[in-house]
């Protein structure tokens, strides 16, 4: 599962800087494990009825790549932190469908323009630097009407949990969860991106308990309005 060398982005553009996340990487890997009784079903729906030529931006340790459907023909799954995207390598490895595991980051992607019948978006914007860029990039690789599936937690839950959100994200949230934030406006953010949102739900996870700043997802799809 190495990088290919044809994979390049645009000439001349200057590549973000590199992520690196080692302490946080180790501690995402435990719990993100441990929740999958909780979200793999979210991920078999995120998945469900793709086809051709698929990108994941922020692959994490590829918890998704077990749910991609025989009609996925590849995944190209990006994943900027060093760690995860070892793990990322060892699940491809296990994966029924092909997937190449892929060094690099959501605003500059590092694959050729309109290559991707769809794009996946799985728990990622939350820690995205520039999610305007991001989705701009999104925009760029996906083929002429092609699909963008996404499920992220962001802003939710009434007002006072969206103080605390608001708080956490000024203060000790991202500095702890590597870059995270957990009162972004996922829908606003691909609206304003120029994306036509298509179905989509709201979704707690856990679905039951006590609610976190982090249990308010949103699971649906887009396509670009331009």
């Amino acid at each position: 599962m190495r990088p290919r060398g044809s994979r390049t982005s645009r000439a001349g553009r200057m590549a973000p800087a590199p992520v690196h996340h080692p302490v946080f990487a180790r501690f995402y890997a435990k719990v993100s494990v441990a929740s999958e009784p909780a979200i793999g079903p979210h991920r078999d729906e995120l998945l469900a009825g793709l086809a051709g030529r698929v990108i994941e931006i922020g692959a994490g340790n590829g918890l998704n790549f077990a749910h991609y459907p025989s009609t996925v023909s590849e995944v190209v799954a990006i994943e900027p932190e060093r760690r995860l995207r070892q793990l990322a390598v060892t699940a491809a490895l296990r994966s029924e469908v092909p997937v190449d595991v892929v060094p690099g980051v959501a605003e500059g992607l590092p694959v050729k323009s309109e290559a991707f019948d769809a794009a996946v978006l799985s728990l990622v914007l939350c820690s995205v630097r520039d999610v305007p860029r991001a989705l701009a990039e999104v925009r760029r690789v996906l083929r002429p009407g092609g699909e963008l599936r996404f499920f992220e937690h962001g802003k939710g839950g009434g007002a006072a949990m969206g103080v605390t959100q608001r708080a956490l994200d000024r203060t000790v949230w991202p500095l702890l969860f590597g870059g995270c934030h957990v009162g972004r406006d996922v829908l606003g953010a691909l609206r304003d991106a120029g994306y036509e949102l298509g179905p989509y739900r709201r979704v707690l996870v856990p679905e039951k308990g006590v609610r976190m700043p982090t249990s308010y997802c949103v699971l649906g799809t887009a396509r670009s309005a331009g």
